[in-house]
């Protein structure tokens, strides 16, 4: 078909996709300062059919000068239109190129819906993610069948899978780029300390000990790739670095035995990365290490997450002298100065994927301490800044007690304190109510009289992509 051609055309930079998924004078609705509550999506309107002559319809306006303007597609589409249509409308609105036929487009979205957001794609996304889900037999062909013309291999990811996703499809975005279109890095190359003379002491590093064994991530080089896969300390991991999200997750990728092989999807659900495993092709939420489209969901997998810390580069070499540090040489071109990918999304509050939500208790990209525990109910977010003003702080979610140390450089370490009560901390040394002195390092706390308290998993983001993946978290600022 000729969309195959006219959407393999349409590959850009991840940090510049923007400006063809979204129209550039679009406006995001107002904020509410009230907490959200989760959408009505959760309950599903009646099962509705976009069958294979609607797919075809649908996808004929992206086929060419011909078809743009035809009178009789248009007839043909406003007798079909329904339900059905609203969300495949919105995924194929900005590829097509007539005015025309965007404004036909828009008008049957407003026949069918009663709403009128005009031309900004973000709030009818919005609107429609917070109404009950329509689940459309057909949605996961027209996917398949809309996004294979890009890269064959998203094929696999929909065709098959609506009955198998425990998410709404719906809310898979494409990202902008082919699978692994964002390269991670496989058993990348990296350097003693001495030998990275292309870092500055005040150069952001993502940190991470397993079994003893040290590493460094600088942000100016993870940007870039969003990904690494390696074996650290004997143990098989994957750090996962959402840009646009904020975040760094470093996962165990054995589980019950069975190794998982993940990649970059290219696609995004609430402006968070999904992930893909080799074997299956399926989905994976990255803040939550679930498969959520595919074979796979349903099993009860869920990664183990570690955690990392965000550091500067002159104190995390003070502290671990002897750890290893990423090479620039990665296989890849790239401007690996510090500041200089993704520089202009970082630079402001603006979302490149907006979400179902918007919450102003906290600026879109303030940073926060992200927690959830294995087995505990909930989750938590504390604002960092509030974190750098209290450098010990203690909580508890479920039944799992924490303690919050956080350093001069903003960085946080997580500890299980058990029955001690941490009141003091230098970044160096913490100090209980009684007087006892414990040694902070990155796998535990250790008192003078050798007993251990040990770390808990945790790592940081952005408060709206948290907040999107968890939308009932507490709120600590």
């Amino acid at each position: 078909m000729k969309h195959a051609f006219l959407l393999s055309g349409l590959l850009l930079s991840a940090a510049g996709v923007s400006a063809l998924l979204f129209n550039a004078n679009a406006q995001v609705p107002s904020v509410t300062d009230a907490p959200p509550t989760p959408p009505a999506s959760q309950a599903s309107l009646a099962a509705v059919d976009l069958n294979a002559e609607d797919r075809r319809l649908l996808l004929s306006l992206l086929d060419g000068d011909q078809a743009y303007g035809d009178p009789e597609i248009r007839a043909e589409i406003s007798q079909r239109f329904d339900a059905a249509w609203v969300a495949p409308t919105l995924e194929v609105f900005n590829f097509v190129f007539d005015p025309s036929v965007r404004v036909y487009l828009l008008n049957e979205l407003k026949r069918e819906t009663g709403q009128d957001f005009g031309r900004d794609i973000n709030a009818w996304f919005r609107w429609m993610w917070n109404q009950p889900e329509v689940k459309a037999a057909g949605y996961d062909q027209f996917k398949a069948d809309f996004y294979k013309a890009i890269d064959r291999r998203f094929e696999r990811y929909f065709a098959g899978r609506g009955p198998s996703a425990n998410i709404r499809l719906d809310e898979v975005r494409w990202g902008g780029v082919h699978q692994d279109g964002i390269p991670p890095l496989r058993n990348p190359k990296m350097l003693d300390v001495a030998e990275a003379v292309y870092l500055d002491d005040d150069d952001v590093v993502f940190g991470i000990e397993v079994n003893g064994d040290v590493r460094a991530y600088p942000k100016r080089i993870l940007a870039w790739h969003e990904m690494f896969t390696d074996t650290v300390g004997g143990v098989d991991v994957a750090g996962v670095y959402c840009t646009l999200c904020g975040t760094v997750v470093l996962y165990d990728t054995v589980l019950d035995g069975k190794k998982y092989n993940l990649g970059t999807s290219g696609f995004l659900l609430r402006s968070n990365k999904l992930m893909y495993d080799q074997a299956t092709q399926s989905l994976w939420n990255t803040l939550k290490g679930e498969p959520v489209v595919g074979p796979l969901v349903g099993k009860g997998i869920a990664l183990d997450h570690r955690s990392v810390v965000t550091t500067n580069w002159g104190k995390w070499k003070k502290l671990h002298p002897n750890t290893k540090v990423l090479s620039l040489e990665t296989g890849h071109r790239r401007n690996y100065d510090e500041g200089v990918a993704y520089h202009d999304y970082f630079a402001t509050d603006e979302l490149m994927f907006n979400t179902p939500y918007q919450d102003s208790r906290l600026a879109n990209k303030q940073e926060v301490l992200a927690l959830r525990f294995k087995g505990q109910p909930g989750s938590i977010a504390i604002d960092t800044d509030y974190l750098n003003k209290n450098p010990v702080y203690s909580g508890q979610l479920g039944s799992q007690k924490f303690v919050v140390l956080t350093d001069e450089t903003g960085a946080n370490r997580v500890y299980n304190p058990g029955g001690v009560t941490i009141v003091k901390s230098d970044g160096v040394t913490a100090v209980d109510s009684q007087g006892g002195r414990w040694k902070i390092t990155e796998a535990r706390l250790t008192s003078d009289d050798g007993q251990e308290l040990k770390r808990l998993p945790y790592h940081r983001a952005f408060w709206f992509g948290w907040q999107a993946a968890f939308p009932s978290t507490t709120l600590v600022k």
